[in-house]
């Protein structure tokens, strides 16, 4: 049985990462691997309604991050470990860079606190009882903070942080610039500034790199 392989894809708002993670988890199916698409806050029936608590209720930052690690527990318990376990690609619509991101960087939370929550949220899950579960890969889609809200202003509504002021996602975008610089061997850097098709081909290009796919996959 091929290992299992977590792949989570990061950016500010805007940065347009939906399209291609469906591109991606093509290319992953036509390679013949079993595949699971998820997100975060989410993935469960409780993460899920910790989402909209989220998105929607007003709060504190630190009451925010107890939430998200609540929610991303009983997604790493309930769906991420277990397809792992069984080989499977998981891609996952943020996860832990976010609450760096969103909550460290762009609120200010101590990073310090967000570290040892990340400890013990992710870890007792899997096999390796003191293994702290995190992607194999993460695919990290940079965007000028200015262009990724005038994407966002045309697309819908906003919700409770995606209405946040200019200055607080140029905040979130230093967040997951330190978040890549601190682990370069599992971030890969996406000009999401590019035209759609030539971010899609960054996109693939990192996966085949690895070994997930095949290089003419990103042709």
């Amino acid at each position: 049985m091929k290992p299992g392989v977590f792949i989570s894809f990061e950016g500010i708002d805007g940065a347009g990462k939906s399209s291609h993670i469906d591109r991606l988890a093509q290319a992953l199916r036509d390679a013949g691997r079993e595949l699971v698409r998820t997100r975060e806050p989410g993935g469960t029936p409780l993460a899920e309604k910790l989402r909209e608590l989220l998105l929607h209720e007003s709060m504190d930052a630190l009451t925010e991050v107890l939430l998200a690690f609540a929610a991303r527990r009983d997604h790493l318990r309930l769906v991420i470990a277990p397809a792992l376990a069984r080989g499977a690609v998981v891609l996952c619509d943020r996860f832990t860079d976010a609450t760096f991101a969103y909550q460290g960087a762009g609120r200010g939370f101590d990073l310090g606190v967000l570290s040892q929550m990340e400890r013990l949220a992710q870890t007792h899950i899997a096999e390796n009882p003191d293994l702290m579960l995190e992607p194999d890969l993460t695919l990290w889609f940079d965007l000028p903070p200015a262009v990724a809200a005038a994407r966002l202003s045309a697309a819908r509504a906003p919700d409770r942080f995606e209405a946040q002021p200019l200055a607080f996602f140029g905040r979130v975008a230093q967040g997951y610039a330190d978040r890549a610089a601190a682990a370069p061997a599992r971030f890969v850097r996406i000009d999401a500034a590019q035209p759609r098709e030539q971010v899609g081909a960054q996109v693939l290009a990192a996966v085949a790199a690895r070994g997930w796919i095949a290089e003419a996959a990103g042709g």
